[in-house]
């Protein structure tokens, strides 16, 4: 996969975010895209290999739309800066997202602003047994990998219904995303060892992902 042809074509369609030039670089677009989509489905098979529960997703199962959603965002460009791929789709949610973009790079996993029902059950496991999740996030390994839990300002200021404000989890409870990043740069993308790197983030994050999928499954 030739990363760096990736990233300029991305570049390039930001400069031209049109329907025009799009259409006028159809086929440069396929190509990358369908690159990109092999990779994904060597991933898939290499992350099966390390995984005995990882749920088998193609590559072109794993590949996002590039159009942005203008029914909902109009003002949003008609193209996305990026190409996003969500791996190991169990839940559709709690996938292992790949993000590679011209104003960031990522991997993450775990659940973004999920549904009621589904922040209630992670609530419900962490009141249960919250010290094995701290044990999960406070890891050395794994605070070197992500740091702390994403946090997109989005907490309870007080604490969520049924739990009294000097609950011992009482911060994580607040919690209204229960997602992990780690950032990477174009550099680290396009370096020979890439995929050893993503199978590396991937080992690290599965403890983290596996609670929260039995968070939800119970």
């Amino acid at each position: 996969m030739n990363f760096n042809k990736l990233y300029t074509f991305l570049r390039e369609l930001q400069k031209n975010n049109s329907k025009e030039w799009m259409d006028a670089n159809r086929n440069y677009y396929y190509e990358v895209r369908d690159s990109y989509i092999s990779w994904l489905d060597k991933m898939d098979i290499r992350l099966a290999e390390v995984d005995p529960n990882y749920t088998h997703t193609t590559g072109k199962q794993a590949i996002n739309r590039i159009n942005n959603n203008l029914l909902y965002h109009p003002n949003k460009p008609i193209y996305k800066d990026h190409f996003g791929a969500g791996l190991d789709q169990e839940t559709k949610q709690n996938d292992f997202y790949i993000h590679l973009g011209t104003s960031e790079s990522f991997i993450a996993g775990g659940f973004y602003k999920p549904k009621s029902s589904i922040l209630k059950s992670i609530r419900q496991a962490i009141d249960y047994n919250g010290d094995e999740f701290l044990e999960i996030i406070n890891k050395p390994s794994f605070e070197k990998l992500f740091g702390n839990l994403v946090d997109y300002g989005d907490s309870l200021k007080t604490s969520p219904k049924g739990y009294g404000q000097e609950h011992r989890y009482i911060k994580l409870l607040r919690k209204k995303t229960f997602a992990v990043q780690h950032n990477l740069t174009q550099k680290i993308v396009t370096a020979p060892d890439f995929e050893d790197k993503v199978i590396e983030i991937y080992k690290e994050m599965l403890p983290f992902r596996s609670y929260l999928n039995q968070a939800v499954s119970v």
